[in-house]
């Protein structure tokens, strides 16, 4: 597939030229991650060194490789950087600076806890959007619990 073109036609999508710098694992925010790649976006996902996404040990497997986390990060570039190390996170803060969207999924707090907080990566792009994912949001009163998908669905009540 060429970068900027739709999955589905093979031509060029609405968000070709669109740069997306995606700090996720799993499931949620693959997806959408995903979602824009497929509409033209070059999505780079940012995976641990070592052991990279998480998604990347679900079954069933094809040639050794996950199809869930295949079927998720399709078409995606991906780069392994340790965010638990200064130097990991300086790396995407000098990335953040040349891309379009950052679209992260961790815990509420820790993008402010490793300085890659909006404010910190806007100030060298102004233009940036953020897009957060998480299990009950940045703010509230459940906003410091851990969660995705099937908490949120449990609690809400809504698949």
């Amino acid at each position: 597939m060429m970068t900027g073109t739709s999955a589905a036609s093979g031509t060029p999508g609405p968000l070709a030229g669109v740069t997306v710098l995606e700090l996720s694992s799993m499931y949620a925010a693959p997806t959408c991650g995903r979602m824009l790649r497929d509409f033209g976006a070059t999505v780079i996902k940012v995976e641990d060194p070592v052991s990279g996404d998480f998604a990347r040990q679900w079954t069933p497997f094809k040639d050794g490789l996950s199809l869930g986390f295949s079927r998720l990060n399709s078409g995606k570039r991906s780069v392994g950087i340790d965010l638990r190390q200064e130097a990991g996170r300086d790396l995407v803060r000098r990335m953040a600076a040349d891309v379009d969207v950052v679209l992260e999924s961790f815990r509420p707090g820790r993008m402010e806890e490793w300085g890659l907080d909006y404010a910190t990566l806007s100030a060298k792009n102004p233009g940036l959007v953020m897009a957060r994912v998480s299990g009950f949001g940045q703010t509230g009163p459940y906003s410091h619990r851990p969660g995705f998908g099937t908490v949120a669905e449990t609690s809400s009540g809504y698949a």
